[in-house]
């Protein structure tokens, strides 16, 4: 089980800004440090100064896709766990360049989300506190 202390960084990537804010937000009352960028190349940008243990991107954006995005950061953080959101239907995961990304479909609940993020990273994630928390599902039906 990770160190309570040391919580787990998670880049949170979504052209929609309050796509990636909320989903930043429920993350970090669930106990980890979750930073929500608008734009891929911010994203990338910080992965060189401070590596992410989980990025958390969408698929359809401008100037780079989620799935560039996640094979940059990976070359500059190898340890670095993906997980890819699109409103696009998908089989469950993405293969490129010999990588494999994992996928959710969205909307996607944020109890989902957690559990995605457990066996993506085969630790148990911090306790979920989502009461109170707008539920995700409604906000990424707009994606």
């Amino acid at each position: 089980m990770p160190d309570r202390q040391k919580l787990r960084r998670v880049f949170v990537v979504d052209d929609e800004p309050l796509i990636a804010s909320t989903l930043a937000m429920i993350l970090s009352n669930s106990g980890f440090n979750a930073i929500a960028f608008n734009k891929p190349l911010e994203a990338l940008q910080a992965s060189q100064s401070e590596a992410p243990d989980l990025l958390i991107s969408d698929i359809m954006m401008p100037f780079l896709s989620g799935i560039e995005l996640a094979t940059q950061v990976k070359e500059i953080c190898p340890n670095c766990n993906v997980l890819l959101v699109s409103g696009q239907a998908n089989t469950g995961n993405y293969l490129k360049n010999g990588q494999r990304f994992e996928f959710l479909s969205k909307p996607v609940h944020p109890l989902d989300m957690l559990r995605k993020i457990q066996s993506i990273t085969e630790e148990a994630p911090p306790k979920p506190s989502v009461s109170g928390v707008p539920r995700m599902d409604l906000v990424l039906r707009s994606a």
